[in-house]
């Protein structure tokens, strides 16, 4: 009995001893504890704002509630709630809740007192799905180099981009782009409370990939997020208007207002009414219904009615405009910027032959038709992923580096073509988000034992470009191919051979043809 309770004792004792030993942080709201592993500190699931359920739905980030003692902080706070769908890159760690604004930290081990640059990370999704719990999106590689990394959780779908007259009438600021806002609170939250973690808020480089790049484009014209950040990188966030800018209220010419599609929903809801008491009736609305159904899948399904979902909204204070009207008035923050879309990323074009696409292109029909299907037996499919990409993410990539190199601000322009060794069987190139592995370099998480060398071996060359960047502004560095600042007709290329390689942009004359005014 002596040795059995002798055995229970050191049992208790060890867990306690790891808690003792636990990295400890004071941050906004209390003390948090996270967990010491191979040299990094990990904070999970800290809160940044209060719950945004109840009375608290489609209203801004209100101020995180205290907590007494020190907060377990290691594991993931719930994802956004939404819908998750089965072909998802980055499938989410746990189960999606509206009560969901938290952040995450990775840092150097013993950090505190240090003052190190630190990396925001906004997830991609299409504004309707995605969450920072991803394996593929773990940050320690960065903290490896000697930069904290921050990830954290907005609202998407409904509960992140919905407008309504009752909303408006409240008078309690801007309306519509709650997800934003809560893009801009995280942020806010760095600032305050990064350096309890070793981290330099005066150091802070925001990164996003998808509607996670698009947020990087919004925030660097915001002016509430001015001063909270001091580089940007933009993977595959686009760069020109895709569509004509939605606003809140006033309906144009193929874009309802936002205020018009928030009635649409709730009529199909079941709600009638612009007034406080059907604003009332959706708030009581259970989260499910809020979703019904919409994710990633849906959204680019035939439309079978009216609109019900708006994405963001052209608000005048968390989206200004158009990424061209913002390089236009000379809005945006003046701050070094990366900037690249994958070789074989996404974008559509509304047609249903060849010949229409080819007509998209005006004048240029015969042209486009000579660069994109030049034997004349190219499938529709591939002729349709290759102009929709060009147009969506490739060329407005150039377009925005351009734009940030004739400001007077650094730009670093790049491609990647790299397609993993278990992906190339049938790869027309790298595909969206395929990259995310590879600027993180979780490879290893992402592909298993079937992770090759040349695989690790790109991961860890971009994530030193990248950690570079985010410490000095220029991703050139010991070790390194040199990455020469934005050139017209040249790009840094991460290419299908596994070398990353600098100079002339062979699709320069292509990418000419994809831009507007030239169709």
């Amino acid at each position: 009995m002596r040795i059995f309770a002798a055995a229970a004792l050191f049992a208790a004792a060890v867990p306690a001893a790891a808690a003792q030993d636990a990295p400890v942080a004071t941050v906004t709201g209390g003390n948090v504890r996270g967990v010491t592993a191979e040299g990094v500190d990990t904070f999970k699931g800290i809160p940044f704002a209060a719950p945004p359920v109840g009375p608290l739905r489609w209203r801004a980030p209100r101020p995180v509630l205290p907590w007494a003692g020190v907060r377990d902080a290691t594991a993931f706070g719930h994802d956004c709630m939404q819908l998750p769908f089965p072909s998802d890159a980055a499938p989410l760690g746990t189960a999606p809740s509206e009560d969901c604004l938290t952040v995450n930290v990775w840092a150097p081990a013993g950090a505190k007192g240090k003052q190190l640059p630190v990396l925001f990370w906004i997830y991609g999704g299409g504004f309707v799905n995605g969450g920072a719990s991803p394996a593929v999106y773990d940050g320690a590689a960065f903290a490896r180099e000697g930069v904290v990394f921050v990830s954290f959780n907005y609202r998407v779908g409904r509960f992140g981009f919905f407008a309504h007259p009752a909303l408006s009438a409240a008078g309690e600021g801007p309306v519509g782009n709650w997800g934003l806002m809560d893009q801009q609170a995280a942020l806010r939250w760095t600032r305050d409370n990064i350096a309890a973690f070793g981290g330099d808020p005066d150091r802070v480089t925001i990164m996003g990939e998808s509607a996670g790049g698009m947020s990087v484009l919004s925030l660097l014209g915001a002016p509430a997020a001015r001063g909270l950040f001091r580089g940007a990188i933009v993977m595959s966030g686009g760069g020109r208007t895709a569509s004509q800018q939605r606003e809140i209220a006033r309906d144009l010419p193929g874009a309802p207002s936002a205020e018009t599609i928030g009635l649409n929903f709730a009529r199909s809801v079941g709600i009638e009414g612009g007034d406080a008491a059907a604003l009332a009736a959706l708030r009581a609305l259970p989260a499910d219904r809020i979703v019904s159904g919409l994710n990633l899948a849906s959204l680019f399904a035939p439309p079978s009615g009216p609109p019900t979902y708006s994405g963001p909204i052209t608000d005048g204070v968390t989206l200004t405009g158009s990424v061209e009207t913002m390089f236009d008035r000379g809005e945006q923050a003046p701050v070094p910027v990366m900037v690249g879309a994958t070789s074989a990323d996404i974008g559509f074009v509304p047609a249903a032959t060849k010949d229409e696409i080819f007509a998209s292109f005006g004048a240029n029909a015969a042209k486009a038709k000579a660069i994109y299907d030049p034997e004349g037996n190219a499938a529709f499919f591939d002729v349709m992923m290759k102009v929709g990409g060009d147009r969506f993410m490739i060329e407005p990539a150039r377009y925005v580096a351009g734009r940030v190199a004739a400001a007077g601000q650094p730009a670093y322009h790049y491609r990647f073509s790299y397609v993993a060794g278990t992906a190339r069987a049938g790869a027309k190139g790298a595909a969206h988000a395929s990259d995310i592995p590879y600027f993180l370099d979780t490879v290893a998480t992402k592909y298993g034992p079937e992770t090759t060398a040349d695989d690790r071996a790109m991961a860890r060359s971009i994530n030193r470009f990248v950690a570079n960047f985010v410490k000095t502004g220029n991703p050139s560095g010991p070790g390194l191919p040199e990455w020469p600042g934005f050139s017209p007709g040249e790009v840094m290329d991460f290419t299908a051979e596994g070398v990353a390689r600098s100079g002339e942009d062979p699709w320069s004359a292509r990418l000419d043809l994809a831009g507007p005014g030239k169709n």
